[in-house]
């Protein structure tokens, strides 16, 4: 049987795809803007038939149609890899729950069976190639592994997914799946970043200070690495290589203005590496068929040892807050699940072993309150229950609108005075008096 004859075979509808979902399944989907949003709307009309069943999905960017389906979680429990701002808001009312886990050791975790059995996957891809192949778009990350472990697959047929260029193992063959349905043919989900503000510029002049022409970048989520982007694209700055989690609209912005060459990278040199992209329609057009970029699995794009033989790995990444001792909190606000670990220590450690390499946390100094008041970004310590994303001893450079603290091989009241110096001045008096408490250091040697 020829490709074509197995592919127009498979077809269903997708009322009859879905039943295949059996109670006690789990039951994964695509992750970021490769959610199908269709499959989910039909399988959510099967929720309330079913029992015990399991969804898997990162970073949906949208709360799924099965889990309001089910306010009371009486047929199934949702978790999520990552928080979306989505999964955050379900989280808030017991409708989802994280997995703890460095973004780069998720398909280990699949392969040696620690999530259990991988019943039912539903993903959506572009349609076949004229060798049979079908594209998995602009996210590899853990799908590779789920195609591998999945019992039985389901794929919705959507002809507005970009072809993006991929490793072997990002790519899905027309006799891997069991069955194919054809999608609404919906746009794939802009995720537009917020404009920076004054202080997102500010602190992306500090970053672009500290990069030089060749370094290889890899850009966290947000406004403020976007600006940072927009910077770089302005700055002149040359033979810049790409070696990153997540591929957003700024390195559009650099690559258009000629910054981006990944001619020294030491790893894919002349490509830009990434395991998944979320942005506007620009982004996605800029990856459709082009050979300059290259999608692959996240313990490929996030392996430390791997990233690390890149020289003058520049990784930035954002964060909540940041104690006196340099235990940064970059997803969690108390016991409040905001975002995940993701890939932000996998970076701040292959950024230590890169020679030349600079591992950036950037924030606000301070963020205002559901109060109305101003508080500082720069803690004493953390509150009980927030989770600690990079320990003390891997801290690198934190970064606020006051400057630069440079954290490596700091004792820990060199650390303390760092901070309080890029702390907001309303707060410098209050942290050095709270150091002195927490006998981080001396009344002379913090002045």
């Amino acid at each position: 049987m020829n490709w074509q004859t197995d592919y127009f075979s498979k077809f269903k509808s997708a009322e009859e795809a879905v039943k295949v979902v059996k109670s006690g399944d789990t039951v994964v989907y695509g992750e970021f803007v490769m959610v199908s949003r269709y499959l989910d709307k039909v399988f959510a009309q099967r929720v309330p038939e079913l029992e015990n069943v399991l969804l898997r999905s990162t970073t949906c960017p949208f709360p799924p149609a099965a889990v309001m389906a089910d306010p009371k979680m009486e047929h199934l429990m949702y978790n999520d890899w990552h928080f979306s701002p989505a999964s955050r808001k379900l989280s808030d009312h017991g409708l989802c729950r994280y997995v703890p886990m460095n973004y780069h050791e998720g398909p280990n975790a699949i392969r040696q069976g620690r999530v259990g059995d991988i019943n039912v996957a539903m993903l959506m891809t572009s349609p076949p190639d004229e060798d049979g192949y079908l594209n998995l778009g602009p996210t590899s990350s853990i799908t590779p592994t789920y195609i591998k472990y999945a019992k039985h697959i389901i794929v919705e047929i959507n002809e507005s997914v970009p072809v993006c260029c991929a490793t072997d193992s990002s790519r899905l063959h027309v006799s891997q799946v069991d069955t194919f349905v054809q999608g609404p043919n919906y746009p794939l989900i802009e995720v537009p970043t917020p404009p920076p503000n004054e202080v997102d510029e500010k602190i992306a002049e500090y970053v672009v200070s500290l990069v030089e022409d060749r370094s290889c970048i890899q850009l966290g989520i947000g406004a403020m690495p976007n600006a940072v982007g927009q910077l770089i694209a302005k700055s002149g700055l040359k033979d810049l290589g790409v070696h990153t989690e997540m591929l957003c609209d700024a390195f559009v912005d650099m690559a258009e203005a000629g910054c981006i060459t990944n001619k020294f990278k030491t790893t894919d040199p002349g490509k830009m590496v990434y395991t998944f992209a979320t942005g506007t329609k620009k982004l996605y057009d800029f990856l459709d068929g082009n050979k300059d970029c290259l999608i692959a699995p996240v313990d490929y794009t996030n392996d430390p040892y791997l990233v690390a033989q890149n020289d003058n790995m520049v990784c930035l990444n954002n964060a909540l807050e940041v104690d006196l001792y340099g235990q940064v909190a970059s997803e969690s606000s108390g016991i409040r699940q905001i975002s995940g670990t993701g890939g932000q220590l996998d970076f701040v450690i292959a950024a230590e072993r890169s020679k030349g390499g600079k591992g950036l946390i950037c924030l606000s100094s301070t963020y205002t309150d559901k109060d109305g008041n101003l508080q500082s970004r720069i803690r004493p310590y953390l509150d009980p229950g927030t989770i600690v994303t990079v320990p003390r001893s891997y801290c690198p450079i934190v970064i606020t609108e006051y400057g630069i603290a440079d954290m490596r091989a700091k004792t820990t009241w060199e650390r303390a005075k760092a901070l309080i110096d890029i702390a907001h001045p309303d707060f410098r008096e209050e942290l050095t008096k709270a150091a002195m408490k927490l006998h981080l250091a001396d009344f002379r040697v913090l002045l």
